[in-house]
């Protein structure tokens, strides 16, 4: 992709959420106006990001430094647990929350947003997926929706560390809870983890749809607006179209007429002067 193309691209991404259908739209024609024709393409492919995406766009096109930090984190947790280092996995898991938390006030301070649970959610979420998923990383500032780590624990599946010691028997008795083993207690805290993160990324699921949906439904009506309007603006031209004609036609008939009136007259004044 082009310089200019990139340029167009991140001042799409960047702008404000209802600035973006028309922006896409000028950004297009004046693609197209240069002759860039590929870029108008692309340009007009570019799709409205939701509200979550749009955050993470601003911060990462603001700051060109966030998606290094992020990769970064990336690989040094994916190191730990391929090492199976617990220390440096808590330790990484920290700083972890740290940077999530301190990018997302940053993004919602940026895009001028008062955050929702759910928005909260989707927003860390996504910056969670780019530090798991280096694809991620990668889209990072062209978002259209938010992302979402589809691994189990706190980063991925590397992140159980702690493997069961057996598989489930049948009907076989519960331990009390002050006879389980520190590496029972750890997997069933994996467990419960797992289950947590599932619920909140099903719930965050829904919430996200939903907001894509009304995302998309506010598109809609801005385009049925604009719809209605040149409909209206049709008929008005037209109804002044239909009165012009009506009005062009009376003036043809009277004008016929009045050619009628005047042959007659010539008629008589002719026959008056063989007469006479």
């Amino acid at each position: 992709m082009a310089e200019d193309d990139l340029s167009d691209l991140d001042a799409l991404y960047a702008a404000k959420l209802q600035d973006f259908t028309p922006l896409r739209a000028k950004l297009a024609a004046a693609a197209k106006k240069r002759g860039d024709t590929e870029a108008a393409k692309k340009i007009t492919a570019a799709r409205k990001p939701t509200t979550a995406a749009h955050a993470v766009n601003v911060l990462v096109l603001n700051d060109a430094s966030v998606s290094q930090r992020l990769t970064d984190l990336g690989e040094r947790l994916r190191a730990a647990h391929a090492g199976m280092d617990g220390s440096r996995i808590r330790e990484l898991t920290a700083e972890q929350r740290r940077l999530i938390d301190e990018l997302a006030r940053t993004a919602f301070k940026e895009s001028q947003l008062n955050p929702t649970a759910a928005l909260r959610d989707d927003v860390t979420t996504t910056l969670q997926a780019a530090i798991a998923d280096p694809e991620v990383a990668a889209r990072l500032g062209r978002l259209t929706k938010a992302e979402q780590w589809s691994g189990f624990g706190e980063f991925g599946d590397t992140a159980i560390v702690f493997k069961p010691t057996g598989g489930r028997k049948a009907k076989s008795e519960p331990k009390p809870q002050a006879e389980q083993s520190p590496e029972t207690r750890d997997d069933q805290d994996v467990e419960d983890r797992r289950k947590r993160q599932q619920a909140r990324a099903a719930l965050a699921a829904a919430e996200r749809a939903k907001a894509e949906a009304d995302d998309a439904l506010k598109e809609l009506q801005s385009d049925l607006a604009t719809a209605r309007l040149r409909r209206d603006d049709a008929r008005r031209r037209l109804q002044d179209a239909e009165s012009a004609l009506t009005a062009a036609e009376d003036a043809y008939e009277q004008a016929k007429q009045a050619s009628r009136d005047a042959a007659n007259v010539v008629k008589q004044a002719k026959a008056a002067t063989r007469g006479s």
